[in-house]
């Protein structure tokens, strides 16, 4: 009798206990993230053989204490490695586990490394070859709570590679997870029509095939970690493997079970195809390309059994929520009679299919925890009614119901105001209701969604909750598509973190205020191009442009410094220490017909390039950052300390009549007043002026002055 381990992700242990003692598995004992066993050897290779839900199975060669150095190597010299392995055989070693005197497993790895060969040489032996790929012998040691347990890694490569994929999908999903959705489910003692309508590269459905069919998930395997032990029985391994090929033969020729897959995916449903085939069930299974809301059932009752997409919290989140939503409608509407087991990393996600779960239990997609949720869908249920159109449905909780009529309200005030003005990107919504603190922009027909940081009291799953109920409002009451909704997570503007780049796809539209167009790019950074709040005051910078050099520090995009061209200005000079903004102001330039040498473009430090400037000009409008400490910059800048020096500096490039119009963003900016007196400054308060109506709700966005030479 040998003792064995079988190693699982973390969620597996009671479903592979179960199949352990199925296979005939004696001693049997959960742990974590796998279960020890005792096996003779032909019943331990028929459990390699045929064990769905381990990752892998350990032989155990030594297990006992180890509170030192000394104790693991002597663990490790103590085993007489030569009856099981020849030092002309490579061999490495895969070490588990931390402590006190194990700082990496690197270092655990190396010290049973150095014993394994200090053992060979001791014995009179030259010493076997360590190989990191490759290897024809895997030693595997695992510490825990003070305990060494030192094996043969028996199974070799990971038990999920069956060997029947010959590429994947985007979100694979293992095959030991798709089995122990299978097991958890209760099809596999309940074996009848299954159904995937997300389907991907078909795993879940190939591994019902296969158990459908008796054939065993290691057939197809081309390695296994004892070919290379010296104990090992090849005459008896091949005639375990002649068995499951003539099982194989006969469950294929008697399996009645109808499998049925579909994704929306013509070029995945076809690598589903080629894995099906590979594994030798593709005949047992009907392959359709289809929308998942568009399916009907397949057979009266079964198995709905799926892992739908699931992403990050930004990007696609608004469409992912619409879709769980739609889902759970259909099932509900169409289904009945139907068990259901959705998969899903996002608890979120699940609670919006709108059913309640019979059962909810964690698993692990490799290093990716999720939830198994199983439902029962009655026939007899009460469905909800279904909208002309599916694509706006809305789905918020209850309490929500005072966000979208504020929401509603806001719309019906700000369209007809909107078109008046002249604009089409507005501010809809901004943290009206507290408990929903987001804001919500319009730009054209798109919609972005800015998550402000949530209050360290209010717990994750509120906030997730409260987004979650946001976002499946917004396409009912805006009457927008899903896929026209962006979501972004940001603290409150500070410094130049509206600046800042996100990685991802770009989304460019061209909006228009008051005459002028600018570019946008709705993904690409955290802000659009296009400060909103300042619309006004780039009017006012418009205005008073005619005739006037006009100075555009803190570009940005430049859009300030194309109303000042588009008002008349003799010369513009727009300057911001970035290339890429720059080259975006000159698009703006473009899109606005504006190509003149009067218009200059400066990358430069605006802090130093005012000292340096010998320029002056009769209208300056300066935005700068609340704070910044940029890899450009030599100094920080901070606007509340440093903005009497930066406006002295200033004064010296403004024209006897000139004017500066000053603006931040700084919530609880103090103007020094008396400072810019004692420098000969006459300040204004302008917010009044500069405050538009879209952000009449939220007066502190920006504050304004208008600055001049003291008479």
């Amino acid at each position: 009798m040998l003792n064995f381990f079988a190693a699982a992700p973390r969620g597996y242990e009671y479903a592979l206990s179960l199949e352990l003692v199925e296979l005939g598995a004696t001693n049997i004992k959960e742990s974590v993230a796998g279960v020890y066993f005792s096996a003779p050897l032909d019943l331990a290779y028929r459990i390699t053989l045929w064990c769905r839900l381990a990752s892998r199975i350990i032989l155990v060669i030594y297990k006992g204490p180890c509170e030192s150095v000394d104790q693991l190597y002597n663990a490790a010299y103590c085993i007489d490695w030569q009856t099981h392995f020849s030092n002309k055989s490579t061999f490495s070693v895969d070490f588990h586990g931390l402590s006190s005197f194990i700082n990496n497993t690197q270092f655990g790895a190396l010290k049973i490394k150095d014993a394994v060969v200090d053992r060979f040489r001791d014995d009179g032996c030259a010493r076997p070859d360590v190989a990191r790929t490759n290897t024809d012998f895997r030693i595997d040691a695992h510490f825990r709570r003070s305990e060494i347990t030192i094996g043969l890694n028996f199974s070799g490569p990971a038990l999920h590679q069956r060997g029947y994929r010959s590429s994947v999908g985007e979100a694979p999903l293992k095959e030991n997870l798709a089995a122990n959705m299978l097991v958890r489910s209760g099809w596999q003692k309940n074996q009848q029509t299954l159904f995937d309508p997300f389907c991907g590269s078909s795993t879940l459905l190939i591994e019902a095939a296969m158990m459908a069919c008796d054939i065993a998930p290691g057939l197809q395997r081309k390695a296994f970690g004892f070919e290379h032990w010296l104990r090992h029985d090849a005459t008896g391994w091949e005639a375990l493997l002649e068995e499951a090929k003539a099982r194989a033969s006969l469950g294929k020729t008697r399996c009645n079970i109808k499998f049925y897959g579909s994704d929306i995916d013509s070029r995945i449903v076809a690598l589903a195809k080629r894995n099906a085939d590979g594994a030798g069930v593709f005949e047992l299974i009907d392959f359709k390309v289809i929308n998942a809301l568009n399916v009907t059932p397949p057979e009266e009752t079964g198995y709905l059994i799926s892992n739908p997409p699931y992403g990050e919290r930004l990007g696609n989140t608004t469409e992912l929520l619409q879709l769980y939503y739609q889902l759970g409608d259909k099932l509900k509407a169409e289904f009945g009679g139907w068990q259901v087991g959705i998969v899903n990393s996002d608890p979120e996600l699940l609670s919006c299919l709108k059913l309640k779960a019979d059962k909810q239990m964690k698993m692990f997609n490799g290093q990716l925890e999720c939830v198994f949720n199983l439902y029962t869908l009655y026939a007899n249920s009460t469905r909800r009614v279904e909208p002309a159109n599916i694509a706006l449905l809305g789905a918020p909780s209850e309490a929500a119901l005072p966000f979208v009529n504020r929401l509603k309200k806001n719309v019906k005030q700000l369209q007809k105001w909107a078109k008046k003005e002249g604009v089409d990107s507005y501010r809809l919504y901004d943290g009206d209701i507290p408990e929903y603190n987001v804001a919500i922009d319009r730009y054209l027909d798109h919609v972005i969604v800015q998550e402000y940081s949530a209050p360290a009291e209010i717990p994750e799953s509120v906030s997730k909750r409260r987004l979650t109920d946001v976002l499946l409002s917004l396409p009912s009451a805006l009457d927008i598509d899903p896929k026209h909704i962006v979501i972004k997570t940001r603290e409150r503007q500070k410094g130049t973190s509206q600046y800042q780049k996100r990685e991802g796809e770009t989304l460019e539209r061209i909006t228009q205020e008051y005459g002028a167009k600018f570019k946008l790019n709705l993904k690409g950074y955290l802000d659009t191009g296009l400060f909103l709040d300042h619309r006004l005051t780039r009017k006012l910078v418009g205005q008073k442009s005619q005739g006037r050099d006009v100075l555009n520090l803190f570009a940005y995009t430049g859009s300030a410094s194309v109303h000042a061209a588009l008002g008349g200005a003799t010369s513009v000079t727009t300057v911001d220490m970035s290339n890429t903004y720059l080259n975006w102001a000159k698009d703006n330039f473009e899109l606005n017909n504006l190509s003149s040498r009067k218009y200059e473009f400066v990358q430069a430090n605006c802090v130093h390039w005012i000292k340096v400037c010998r320029q002056t000009f009769d209208l300056i409008f300066i935005d700068p950052p609340t704070f910044s400490n940029s890899k450009r910059m030599e100094d920080s800048f901070d606007v509340q300390r440093d903005h009497v020096a930066m406006l002295t500096d200033l004064m010296v490039l403004l024209a006897p009549e000139g004017e500066i119009i000053f603006s931040n963003n700084k919530r609880k900016f103090k103007m020094d007043k008396d400072a810019l007196a004692a420098a000969k400054m006459d300040v204004t308060n302008i917010d009044d002026m500069t405050l538009p109506l879209d952000y009449k709700r939220n007066p502190h966005i920006h504050n304004t002055w208008l600055i001049k030479h003291a008479k």
